[in-house]
């Protein structure tokens, strides 16, 4: 993410959305929004490239999601980017993935420091090779005071990992008297997630048309609107972000409530 390009900028107060009549309305924007991004394997195939090649035109995208939430005002952004059943890839694309990942965080720790964004992740961060882990300590320490937008990378995540690792350590506390079984409620489990202080999800974005989650954010997604498109990750844009944003803002959310 170096310099933004100098493209001929529409107002956000006046775009309308290709879905439909409509402006972006800056002040019910998602607050926390969250993404699957799926489809770089497929990209890559439709254009007769590798895997890996699809993984690198993938990060392109990171760049401009992230670019266009700094600049709407979006206050979380998380990217489901490596899974717990990822490392069942073959070696030699999830060692092409780690290089990738180390290079695109050297690459944008100066954007992310200029434009008040902090890095967090998400996941079980010790199996994550040792330059990667290094890599992505360097960037949090360097972008640990920034507050615009707080960008969440879920990096060897699961959902069912992240319950189970909660589990053990809400029953380890009860177990020493720490915590009162009775007393245990939706407020205690969110505190012992990997999202602690995060607010959950209010969108969740899936690319490239799977009608799935994928083991994503199982607790945190309960009442997040969901939006799927069949849009490939690498090809997923600005423009297209943001008249999702326009039709999540169209949508009543209830919480199974009555309207």
């Amino acid at each position: 993410m170096n310099a933004i390009p100098k493209k001929r900028k529409k107002s956000l107060n006046s775009r309308t959305s290709s879905a439909g009549s409509g402006d972006l309305d800056k002040d019910k924007l998602p607050k926390h929004v969250a993404i699957i991004m799926d489809g770089n394997g497929r990209w890559a195939k439709k254009h007769l490239l590798s895997r890996i090649k699809g993984h690198e035109k993938g990060s392109d995208a990171v760049r401009a999601i992230v670019r266009a939430c700094r600049e709407i005002g979006i206050a979380y952004l998380t990217l489901y980017a490596f899974s717990t059943e990822n490392w069942q890839r073959p070696r030699s694309e999830v060692n092409a993935l780690m290089t990738l990942l180390v290079k695109f965080l050297k690459s944008e720790q100066k954007e992310l420091a200029e434009n008040d964004i902090r890095l967090q992740v998400i996941g079980q961060m010790e199996r994550l090779p040792a330059k990667v882990q290094q890599a992505l300590r360097e960037t949090m320490n360097l972008t640990r005071s920034n507050s615009a937008l707080q960008l969440n990378l879920a990096l060897s995540y699961g959902g069912r990992a992240e319950l189970i690792r909660m589990a053990r350590k809400i029953a380890q506390k009860s177990k020493s008297g720490e915590i009162d079984p009775d007393a245990i409620d939706g407020d205690i489990v969110a505190e012992h997630l990997y999202t602690k202080g995060i607010p959950d999800p209010d969108l969740l974005i899936r690319t490239s048309g799977e009608m799935r989650i994928s083991n994503f954010l199982l607790w945190q997604v309960a009442y997040s609107e969901i939006y799927v498109t069949p849009t490939y990750w690498p090809d997923f844009g600005k423009d297209e972000f943001l008249d999702i944003i326009i039709a999540y803002q169209r949508r009543k959310r209830r919480f199974g409530r009555a309207s």
